[in-house]
């Protein structure tokens, strides 16, 4: 069922206008609502949740592949020592940085497979944010770091992969969240 979006009331079939508090229905929203082949998750949308639920596994995934190592063979140890001969000040701050961000972002993630399958509202919102949040953070990130190590080159191969990977996906899938009846009629808790 779909709800005002001035009042949560519900909406019913051919309202011109909210019967509790009299906003106006777009006429979208009216075709939306009468026409309820586009509500649920499916179409294009299953491909967005197979991404959803794979999204925090890559994450954590990639995060154990690059920060377990360095917790166990002395690296960090030796990059945030002030008396090693690897230490760098800006690292730890760095790596903390870096830690918070992927956490954030793996709880982000979780939560918007909350919002999938729960259909809320919010979840094209946050599936946007995260998007733009990553095409932000991903470059920044190995600037930061190409400062911190200037012999480290700053868009390596597995960073233009990212790079590119999120542009794509960003490229797709911004539009489809903005523009598709689906998403429009599927996320209206």
């Amino acid at each position: 069922m779909f709800k005002c979006k001035k009042c949560d009331f519900e909406l019913e079939q051919n309202s011109k206008f909210c019967t509790n508090c009299g906003e106006k229905i777009s006429e979208e929203t009216t075709e939306i609502i009468n026409n309820n082949k586009y509500e649920g998750l499916g179409g294009w949308l299953i491909l967005v949740g197979i991404g959803v639920v794979i999204s925090p596994l890559r994450l954590l995934a990639e995060l154990s592949k690059v920060y377990l190592p360095m917790f166990n063979d002395g690296t960090w140890e030796a990059l945030t020592t002030p008396t090693s001969e690897s230490y760098n000040s800006s690292f730890s701050s760095l790596l903390a940085g870096e830690m918070f961000f992927n956490s954030l972002m793996i709880l982000a993630s979780l939560y918007l497979i909350y919002l999938f399958f729960t259909k809320k509202s919010f979840f094209p919102k946050l599936y946007i944010w995260i998007l733009v949040f990553s095409l932000i953070f991903i470059p920044l990130d190995a600037i930061l770091v190409s400062s911190i190590f200037p012999n480290i080159e700053v868009f390596d191969a597995e960073t233009i992969k990212e790079i590119g990977r999120t542009v794509l996906v960003s490229l797709v899938w911004i539009p489809y969240m903005l523009i598709s009846k689906r998403v429009k009629a599927t996320f209206v808790n």
